[in-house]
Parts: structure tokens; C-alpha cells; sequence
């Protein structure tokens, strides 16, 4: 019989906001992977925990895979973590829970911190919907499309920075995404947990020598805005838009035709052209 596979979230900061469950299952299991097993085992000896540790990372996940899945297959329980927050969500995770699914190993979330859950709740921006991009491509010209995104996007959008690249990464969004609201959060659960709100030149004033991970969410577009803006463009140019969300041509389709109060069939016609 098969082990079972854990997705464990453990603290971003602050060590007492560890769950119970989560403790428990790290007692539990035969084997944990840790993003990187130096803050694991911090976190381990703090609680007294002793367990076996393997490195997960995302330079080494795919190579890791094989190994774990046998272990599963062997009968054992692994505990899956990151250095901070919910695995899987920008952090190693996704690549071991879609093999463990296609093997039919049974895949258990235990919940917890997650950076851009807890910046979101606090941010003052819309929280009913969001949309959530993680890390910005660092290849300048897929940078550009994802910022053109968030410029268009109506909802809240979340990313992640790292201290270093933040500055560049604020005078990119001057430039591409219309003024209005950013919050910028920091050091979350920590000491020196803080948030920034205002515009985009209040957050670079300062934005100077900041230290942490970052967490920028910007203020969705007005939709008319959104829906001017892709009116604007070529029927070509409005499909690429969508096509480069992953969409498929279907519902392209009717996206364009809903955007532009026209028929699906018109656009379906001109396409087909």
C-alpha cells in the first residue's frame, strides 16, 4: 500500500503560527522534504522534532521526483515544506504532487501560512477577486507582457520580489501600469513587519535599502478602462492578448465577442478567414 504525500505550510516568520496538525504530521512521517534542509532543521529543532530530511528544490525537484515517488510507493509518508509558507505556491511542490497524482498516491494539504493570503487581507484593495503572478519573468520581453497584463488586469494582482530587485521592478510598473493604488508588504509576522501604501513614486521614495521578501499588490483597473484599452487593439492583437493567458481559441472567441458586444459567429468568421 502506498504512503501518503503532505503538503505541510509552515510559518513565514513568526514560529507560533505553526498549527497543531502540522506538527503533528511532521512527528508523524517517515521522511520530510525541505526546500532547503538548513532552515528545515532549524525549524525541527525548535519544535524538537527529529526526522529524516531530503532537499526538494527547484533547481533539483524533477531529479528528486523518482526518488520520492518510490519511497511513496514503498509505503513510507513524506512530509513535502518550504523555507516559508504553502509549498507549491512559488516554492517546490507542484512538480512531486502531479506525479503522486497520475501514480494514484493519495495528496493531503495541511494548511497554513501563505504571504500573499495574509498581504491580501490587510492591503485595503478589493479581496474578492485577485489574480495571483507569483515571481515576474526576469526575460525582459515576457517581463513586459506580464506587466501589460497587470496594467489591463480588473482584479487585485499579487506578486512576489525579492529586496534587491524591487526598485527596478517599481520603476517598470511607473512605467507600464497606470497610476493608482500599490501596497507594498514586508517582513510579514516578523518584528519588523510593515506595509506601504499609496501611489507608485510614494512606494519608491520608500522602497530605499528595504530588507525581506516583498509582496506588491496592485489595484485592479476600472473594467470600462480595460474594455477601451483591448477595443483599441486588432481582432489580432485582442486574441494574442487572451492566447497569452493560456486560453483556449473557444473561449477566446467569446471573450472578444462578449468585449466587443458583436457575435461569437462574426468573430468566429473572421478568424476562420
Amino acid at each position: 500500500m502506498s504512503g501518503k504525500l503532505y503538503l505541510v505550510a509552515t510559518p513565514i516568520g513568526n514560529l507560533e503560527d505553526i498549527t497543531l496538525r502540522a506538527l503533528k504530521i511532521l512527528k508523524e512521517v517517515d521522511l520530510i522534504a525541505a526546500e532547503d534542509t538548513r532552515n528545515t532543521l532549524k525549524l525541527l529543532n525548535h519544535f524538537e522534532i527529529k526526522k529524516p530530511l531530503i532537499s526538494n528544490h527547484r533547481h533539483n525537484e524533477e531529479q528528486k521526483e523518482e526518488v520520492l515517488i518510490n519511497k511513496l510507493k514503498d509505503g513510507q509518508n513524506i512530509a513535502i515544506v518550504s523555507d516559508a509558507g504553502t509549498p507549491g505556491i512559488s516554492d517546490p511542490g507542484e512538480v512531486i504532487v502531479k506525479k503522486a497524482i497520475e501514480e494514484n498516491i493519495e495528496v493531503i494539504p495541511v494548511p497554513g501560512a501563505c504571504a500573499a493570503i495574509n498581504a491580501l487581507i490587510v492591503s485595503g484593495l478589493n479581496t474578492a477577486e485577485f489574480t495571483f503572478y507569483g515571481f515576474l519573468p526576469l526575460n525582459k520581453k515576457l517581463r513586459k507582457e506580464k506587466l501589460e497584463e497587470i496594467k489591463n488586469e480588473t482584479k487585485t494582482s499579487i506578486i512576489y520580489e525579492a529586496p534587491h530587485k524591487i526598485k527596478d521592478t517599481l520603476k517598470d510598473l511607473k512605467e507600464i501600469v497606470d497610476e493608482r493604488k500599490i501596497v507594498l508588504a514586508r517582513e510579514l509576522t516578523k518584528i519588523h513587519e510593515e506595509f506601504i501604501r499609496g501611489s507608485i513614486e510614494k512606494i519608491i521614495e520608500k522602497s530605499e535599502n528595504l530588507k525581506g521578501e516583498m509582496i506588491l499588490l496592485i489595484e485592479g483597473t476600472e473594467k470600462k478602462e480595460k474594455e477601451n484599452v483591448l477595443n483599441n487593439l486588432s481582432l489580432e492583437e485582442h486574441y494574442n492578448f487572451y492566447e497569452k493567458q493560456g486560453i483556449d481559441k473557444k473561449e477566446i472567441i467569446k471573450k472578444i465577442a462578449k468585449d466587443r458586444g458583436v457575435s461569437k459567429n462574426e468573430i468566429y468568421q473572421y478568424f476562420i478567414k
